[in-house]
């Protein structure tokens, strides 16, 4: 019995608290399993790994070397063993603090590895800084033709991290998150996200750069389906290739509202403006940050921000006791947005990113699920006190603010 099909009786599940497990979907002909925590999603992944017959390639921000980063390590050896093409690509800085002893072991086992825009590799490329400031931050697993993975966890056991200083004490990166999202998949869409892997194996790896199809923007928006997967693999260095042309369209039809859950949340550009035209047209905004965020930084210029939007009636909420790592977003009840990719200027103009965008009503409401309950457990922060904020701090904040770009 694998471990998903054990969900109702065992805790390696999805779940959203101890007693409720987030339910199987089927949208168009695939299905989804949902994961909120870490160590239940690397048992799922160590479970599939090791059932895999032609291929495994991974691909995560951070890999660290803990309990969950030798779970995997374990299960990709014991498959490359096996003749199976396993490949991985980590990013070089989301995981510096993980020892080259652990690559070294996987390659000695026959598994193929790429460290994306290492400093040694990149030192005599021009612009240097410009090039190791663009990061690969997207999380995937594709496993045979029939499984793939995708969401905002990295490989890190997050167990007993509740906050940034939790990460700290366990030699952990900060960006170890606690509260996240992620999902594995099952059906023909796991072609697309298996072909992305793939275009940036051959990019960056062999050197080979594959032609890309058009994003399909307008078939997203047609209303001719009423159920569909649509994947986008960001390619900042292109602007027709950024998130944000996802994220504006979806955010301009909204009609009733918008709930998102964002790690780092500092919308700027045409995402920013479309929200503060959602909420004059009526519609409910609400976003749950960090209240204890990893990267302070982003945490003030958010606090600077949020004069603004809660000024225009958009609902803040500042989620306690967990760290915030998720990365989602809910319209009109129709409409997912998950994957890898934040509200913030790294994500929209920086990062390389994978998002998926699910128009299904029993997604919605499984993600909407997801807000409630962090909504749930945050603190709603009010215009009165975000104006009443100490001076000291106001002029914090509205430096963090004046340098959003680079954070």
């Amino acid at each position: 019995m694998s471990i998903i099909e054990r969900s109702a009786a065992e805790p390696a599940v999805a779940r959203l608290d101890a007693a409720t497990a987030l339910p199987l979907i089927n949208v168009a002909g695939n299905e989804l399993w949902l994961f909120d925590s870490s160590m239940p999603l690397i048992e799922a992944m160590a479970e599939d790994i090791r059932n895999a017959k032609s291929r495994i390639w991974m691909e995560s921000y951070i890999i660290a070397d803990d309990a969950a980063g030798r779970a995997i390590a374990d299960a990709l050896i014991e498959r490359a063993a096996a003749g199976i093409d396993v490949r991985l690509i980590y990013d070089a800085i989301g995981s510096l603090s993980t020892p080259q002893a652990y690559f070294d072991r996987l390659t000695a086992a026959g598994v193929q590895i790429h460290a994306f825009h290492s400093i040694r590799a990149n030192l005599w490329r021009f612009p240097f800084l410009e090039v190791l400031n663009r990061r690969n931050h997207r999380k995937l697993l594709v496993i045979d033709d029939r499984l793939a993975y995708f969401g905002g966890m990295n490989i890190v056991d997050q167990r007993g991290i509740v906050t940034a200083a939790d990460a700290k004490a366990h030699h952990l990166p900060a960006s170890a998150g606690w509260r996240d999202l992620h999902a594995r998949l099952s059906g023909p869409k796991q072609a697309e996200i298996a072909a992305e892997f793939e275009r940036l194996w051959d990019w960056k790896h062999l050197g080979r750069k594959a032609r890309r199809t058009p994003w399909p923007i307008k078939e997203m928006l047609s209303d001719h389906q009423r159920e569909a997967i649509y994947c986008f693999a960001s390619r900042p260095m292109r602007k027709t290739r950024r998130v944000a042309r996802v994220f504006v369209p979806l955010i301009r039809r909204a009609r009733r509202e918008i709930i998102a859950s964002m790690a780092y949340f500092i919308p700027i550009g045409p995402v920013l403006r479309e929200l503060l035209r959602a909420r004059r047209r009526g519609v409910r905004v609400r976003v749950v940050v960090p209240g204890d965020s990893d990267v302070r930084a982003v945490h003030w210029a958010t606090r600077h921000l949020c004069k603004l939007l809660l000024a225009h009636g958009i609902q803040i909420y500042e989620r306690q006791q967990f760290m915030l790592h998720s990365k989602v977003m809910v319209i009109d009840d129709e409409w997912t947005v998950m994957g890898s990719s934040n509200l913030d200027p790294r994500s929209l103009r920086l990062n390389l990113e994978f998002i998926a965008v699910i128009r299904s009503r029993a997604m919605a409401a499984a993600a909407t699920a997801f807000c409630h309950h962090e909504i749930a457990h945050s603190r709603r922060i009010r215009l009165s006190e975000n104006r009443n904020r100490p001076w000291w701090q106001r002029i914090r904040d509205r430096l963090a603010w004046s340098i959003r770009r680079w954070l």
